[in-house]
């Protein structure tokens, strides 16, 4: 049996790994293993001191309505120094990147306890990005783990399943464990993007 707790906000960016310098960048729609990780410790910060691993985060699905490209400013780093020492200046030059940002998102996370769904159901959570805020939305769902994969009306959007297997593609390299691969497999359940929610 699975206690499913639902989140939504207005907006969420998750930027893929492979896209750290690209000035165009659409959010990826799915969550990988350093994220869950991310959200479970902020959830239930006892982990904190817990080696790297998912221990409380069953499953989850992540869906949105649509994608939205917002232009965002951003300064490098290091600073540029010019000029000659009697004439020198320094500055960090803005950059305007665009982002394609998930709207209306929500997700989906699924746990074995209910008292863990009911302690993750009192608190927000973000996805990537701190202003991306998240909400918990309604009652608790405790529905059996085949439901949650077959219901593509109430639990449709994306999934990565966090194995390595002749479907799995590289999603990143985790900080949190050594640098180590990430790999995993997406899994699609109905329409993943609809503009209407129910």
């Amino acid at each position: 049996m699975l206690y499913v707790v639902k989140y939504a906000g207005p907006f969420g960016f998750i930027k893929p790994w492979t896209a750290v310098r690209d000035s165009e960048t659409y959010s990826q729609q799915f969550l990988t293993p350093s994220i869950l990780a991310g959200i479970e410790r902020k959830l239930f910060p006892e982990l904190l001191n817990t080696d790297f691993g998912i221990y409380k985060i069953k499953r989850h699905r992540l869906t949105y309505q649509q994608i939205s490209q917002q232009q965002e400013q951003t300064q490098p780093r290091g600073w540029n120094e010019k000029g000659k020492p009697n004439n020198r200046t320094i500055e960090r030059p803005y950059s305007i990147l665009t982002r394609g940002v998930m709207v209306n998102p929500v997700l989906f996370l699924a746990f074995e306890m209910l008292e863990d769904a009911e302690k993750a159901s009192a608190q927000h959570i973000c996805l990537a990005r701190n202003e991306d805020v998240l909400y918990p939305q309604d009652e608790i769902i405790e529905v059996p783990e085949e439901e949650f994969d077959t219901n593509d009306e109430l639990f449709y959007g994306f999934e990565l399943i966090v194995e390595k297997n002749e479907q799995s593609f590289l999603v990143g390299y985790n900080r949190m464990d050594g640098n180590k691969p990430m790999y995993g497999w997406l899994k699609i359940v109905g329409n993943p993007v609809k503009n209407e929610f129910k």
